[in-house]
């Protein structure tokens, strides 16, 4: 809870990621809020009332977990709104002459975009093909399974890509980007 709040204003696509791996978390607790409090949340050294927000913060996530029927498997609704604003963000980017080194960076992750989808979920967007390219190597990671030299090459630049989204999406959301009139 308190550090995808921290996420939330540093990185979105942090966020995202950290988001997902909580999603994952709840499943890995068979969506049980007693065994994510008794298993999870008491091993932190915190005082009461930051425990008890946080078996607030899981105990929600729990309930839209379970209403929207994403005990095993997908993304809860409040992390797919913030994935189409990336999305919708990336194309008025690239529709504008504005941002040149976002559409440099973006054509020289194009290709790796494109391996990815073929390889996967072709109905996807290109952001979530990224940041799902992203998060399973953190769990390759995790997992201390090995990563290809040409697998790190590629999420190297699909990071700096990533990065670059993600910096513009809180710049947006603080000042508001201007974009070439229609």
């Amino acid at each position: 809870m308190f550090v995808a709040q921290q996420l939330r204003k540093k990185s979105i696509a942090e966020y995202i990621l950290y988001m997902w791996q909580v999603e994952d978390l709840i499943r890995a607790y068979g969506c049980s809020l007693t065994r994510i409090k008794r298993e999870y949340i008491d091993q932190f050294d915190y005082d009461e009332e930051r425990k008890e927000d946080m078996v607030d913060w899981y105990g929600n996530l729990v309930t839209m977990m379970n209403q929207e029927g994403k005990r095993e498997r997908g993304h809860l609704q409040i992390n797919v709104i913030i994935l189409q604003d990336l999305a919708d963000l990336h194309v008025r980017l690239l529709g504008s002459t504005k941002f040149p080194f976002y559409n440099a960076e973006y054509y020289k992750v194009l290709p790796f975009i494109v391996e990815l989808r073929n390889k996967g979920h072709k109905e996807q967007n290109e952001i979530e093909t990224c940041l799902e390219a992203l998060y399973g190597t953190m769990l390759l990671r995790l997992q201390k399974k090995e990563i290809s030299p040409d697998t790190l090459h590629a999420i190297k630049e699909i990071t700096t890509f990533i990065g670059m989204l993600s910096d513009y999406y809180l710049k947006d959301k603080e000042e508001g980007l201007v974009f070439d009139e229609d």
